[in-house]
């Protein structure tokens, strides 16, 4: 029989992570609870529990005694560590949001949380990965229909992963979803705010220059020279553009 999901909680807040644990066990869901940033990043790199029994998905508090979840995520990722993270913010700083973004988080839920929105966010991660999972890869007709192409790279949504000629590339939820959303709209010129708002569900008015950021990683991964892009372009004062075959 196979085992339920192994969610893992690193949250400080005593009465925060009592409750998460308490309602994620009554869905069905194993746990392991770490209170502090160092000691997560020593459960999640080091330990022989979770090599044994690696986890389906992190709940991750981005601010933690020790290692904050930043770093946390970027180690992971440093490792090769794919695990989904949904990150845990502050409502009132935003920032949070674009910092855990880009440091490789795949989702994000700001403080104070719904318990049914937390427990969405979390299944919809949890079937991404069984989407990944090589016992359950989609036939070659689906497998087309969830893929983009353009200049010997191919997008593959499905799996979460960019494939050029010389490497492939793990993207995050949040990676794949905003390059699905400048491939669907090949050509046009897509305001910043869209972004902002359809992507990361973040208000227009954020004031941040993370998206910029954000754009420059996806330029690494796409562009033969990601100083001089012909793909992803900016458009200054705007948004970007995407162009297929400049």
């Amino acid at each position: 029989m196979t085992p339920s999901p192994l969610i893992v909680v690193v949250e400080d807040e005593e009465h925060l992570a009592h409750g998460l644990l308490f309602n994620l066990q009554a869905e069905g869901y194993r746990t392991h609870h770490e209170f502090d940033g160092d000691s997560a990043l020593h459960y999640l790199l080091a330990s022989p529990e979770a090599k044994a029994d690696p986890p389906a998905a992190i709940l991750l508090d981005c601010m933690l005694p020790g290692a904050d979840g930043f770093t946390i995520v970027r180690a992971l990722r440093a490792a090769e560590r794919y695990t989904p993270v949904l990150m845990l913010t502050a409502r009132s700083h935003p920032e949070d949001i674009f910092e855990g973004l880009d440091s490789g988080a795949d989702d994000y839920l700001p403080k104070p949380f719904d318990l049914n929105i937390l427990l969405v966010r979390l299944k919809s991660l949890l079937r991404r990965t069984a989407w990944q999972s090589p016992a359950k890869q989609p036939a070659e007709p689906q497998e087309a229909q969830d893929a983009y192409r353009f200049n010997r790279r191919t997008i593959r949504f499905d799996t979460l992963e960019l494939i050029a000629p010389n490497r492939t590339t793990h993207l995050t939820v949040m990676e794949a979803d905003l390059l699905r959303y400048l491939t669907d709209r090949e050509g046009q010129i897509v305001p910043r705010k869209d972004i902002l708002e359809q992507v990361w569900r973040v208000h227009e008015d954020t004031d941040t220059r993370a998206i910029d950021n954000f754009i420059v990683r996806l330029r690494r991964y796409i562009e033969d020279d990601p100083a001089n892009p012909q793909h992803l372009l900016t458009v200054r004062g705007i948004g970007y553009r995407f162009i297929a075959n400049p």
